[in-house]
């Protein structure tokens, strides 16, 4: 029993979590009036999704959500790592002190920096454009990737690199040849986690982007109007923009556990 206990305990953390999606899901095959009662059994329609296709160019909000999501992933491991080299490999007296500092950014409300942000980007001309938002969630997102690579890299045997050092390896081929293919799972696992955290940004992209810019965030907070909530389309809004993130998120979850698990055990 005291076995079979933290399974069941799982499942219904499980099922607590998909409940949401679920529901989601069958509202977006519903009517505008079957959306408002309770009903599981209903003729299920696509109409919700025909009018959003038609009210809206979703693949320009996806393409949108794709450009951000890579560009943001690229640039934090770009300065993640070499950051959390140095700190890992060659710490100071103060290395936990920074690492603690950038922690704390994210503890800061984003509504308090948003209207000096929202003036430095308009006088800088960086409103409702991709690099704007990419610039954006790349300081938002820095202080985890730098967190968790340091993590990954704390866990590395130093005599690795000190062998290499040794055979003549230079700064830059110690982390290309010897240290990211050792920190591969959490580097995959650190880079899945920012495809996501972008993926799902809503408060500075509604924000900072109306049209050109705008991700599938905002494609989803259009449905919601003065008139009221449309839940049929809302829910076919969102099932359309969590879809591809759902997708990616299940194929690699396997590598997800294993990045995030990768240096939990010595």
């Amino acid at each position: 029993m005291r076995r079979a206990l933290p399974g069941v305990l799982a499942w219904l953390v499980a099922l607590a979590l998909f409940f949401p999606i679920f529901w989601m899901a069958i509202t977006a095959f519903k009517t505008e009036q079957q959306a408002y009662s309770s009903a599981l059994f209903f003729v299920p329609t696509l109409d919700s999704f025909r009018e959003v296709f038609a009210r809206s160019n979703y693949f320009a909000f996806a393409w949108n959500s794709v450009l951000i999501s890579a560009g943001v992933t690229v640039i934090c491991l770009l300065f993640a790592v070499p950051a959390a080299y140095a700190m890992a490999f060659f710490p100071g007296r103060r290395t936990q002190k920074v690492l603690l500092w950038m922690l704390s950014t994210k503890m800061m409300p984003s509504v308090g920096v948003l209207v000096p942000i929202y003036l430095m980007w308009k006088n800088a001309g960086l409103l409702d454009t991709v690099s704007g938002l990419v610039i954006v969630y790349t300081l938002i997102n820095l202080p985890i990737a730098v967190w968790m690579t340091f993590t990954y890299f704390n866990e590395i045997p130093k005599d690795i690199l000190e062998a290499g050092r040794i055979d003549g390896a230079s700064t830059w081929q110690e982390i290309v040849y010897l240290l990211m293919p050792m920190a591969l799972p959490g580097l995959a696992s650190t880079a899945l986690l920012l495809v996501i955290l972008s993926w799902n940004e809503a408060f500075w992209s509604i924000n900072l982007s109306s049209s050109n810019a705008a991700p599938l965030t905002v494609f989803i907070a259009s449905y919601s109007s003065p008139e009221g909530l449309f839940w049929a389309k809302l829910s076919a809004a969102s099932l359309l923009a969590v879809a591809p993130i759902l997708v990616v998120g299940w194929l690699s979850q396997k590598q997800l556990v294993r990045g995030l698990t990768f240096g939990a055990v010595k």
